[in-house]
């Protein structure tokens, strides 16, 4: 799963590494180390832009709300709850299925954390003594140092009980795409720690290499069987991870300190 993760390049760098045309000054966003849902985040996607008579999709930087709202849902409550959706299964699920077919974006990130139950306290559940299991988070981030593209969807949302030319009238989500971890080596591993994804956990965001982004994005792709082609993992051996501190288990803490490697594992979370 995606359940949180950084992003701290700035617009300008975001601009140059997927060639974006348009995007607005005011909607840009600080460095964020601890994305969390329903914060947010920067997307990256092509659509005509607005009040223009050129029909021609421009790529663009857009500020969402990470959580995604279907356009028929009666209210936004459930947008919290929706903030992955299953290679598997989202070219036919209700919620997602018309956002697959033409509103795909992707989101950039530096890396995803993802939390692992220490050994010790994995052992003392299989005991059956009760423990509050305490866990160790791993940053996953790709091994060169590349943009983390998360293939991604998009929705728009109309709030009914305001008026047209209210800022909250309409809402832009957007979901992460997960898909089945990793379970070949990693391009990095810890010493002491998972050596593959899947031992972390077993599902992971789907990453798009470069050569997918300009298919992903564009809107003319309907085919469900040409699109679910591009849900192909990528290639193994791209990433690495590393234990970080576990104060990014609050979504109170953020700052580039949080993705600084550990030696291993901190006391009471050994792998």
């Amino acid at each position: 799963m995606c359940g949180r993760y950084a992003a701290s390049r700035r617009p300008e760098d975001l601009a140059g590494i997927f060639e974006i045309e348009k995007w607005e000054p005011e909607e840009t966003l600080e460095p964020d180390y601890n994305v969390a849902p329903t914060k947010e985040v920067y997307a990256v996607l092509d659509r005509p832009l607005k009040d223009v008579e050129d029909p021609k999709p421009v790529r663009q930087l857009r500020k969402l709300k990470w959580g995604l709202v279907p356009s028929w849902s009666k209210t936004p409550e459930g947008g919290a709850r929706m903030i992955n959706a299953r290679a598997e299964t989202v070219h036919e699920k209700p919620s997602y299925r018309r956002a697959f077919s033409t509103r795909r974006c992707i989101l950039p990130a530096d890396g995803y954390y993802e939390w692992v139950t220490g050994k010790q306290e994995r052992d003392l559940e299989v005991e059956g003594r009760k423990k509050r299991p305490r866990k160790q988070p791993y940053f996953v981030t790709p091994a060169d140092g590349s943009v983390f593209a998360m293939a991604g969807l998009y929705e728009f949302w109309r709030d009914r009980t305001l008026p047209d030319d209210h800022p909250r009238a309409w809402w832009v989500t957007c979901s992460v795409i997960t898909t089945e971890a990793e379970a070949t080596p990693l391009a990095v591993a810890p010493a002491d720690g998972p050596h593959a994804l899947a031992d972390i956990h077993p599902r992971m965001p789907l990453m798009l290499t470069p050569d997918r982004w300009d298919d992903w994005l564009d809107p003319a792709r309907t085919d469900p069987a040409e699109l679910t082609s591009l849900l192909t993992p990528p290639p193994a051996g791209l990433m690495r991870a590393f234990p970080v501190s576990t104060a990014v288990s609050s979504v109170r803490n953020n700052g580039p300190e949080l993705l600084k490697e550990l030696e291993g594992p901190e006391e009471g979370t050994l792998f």
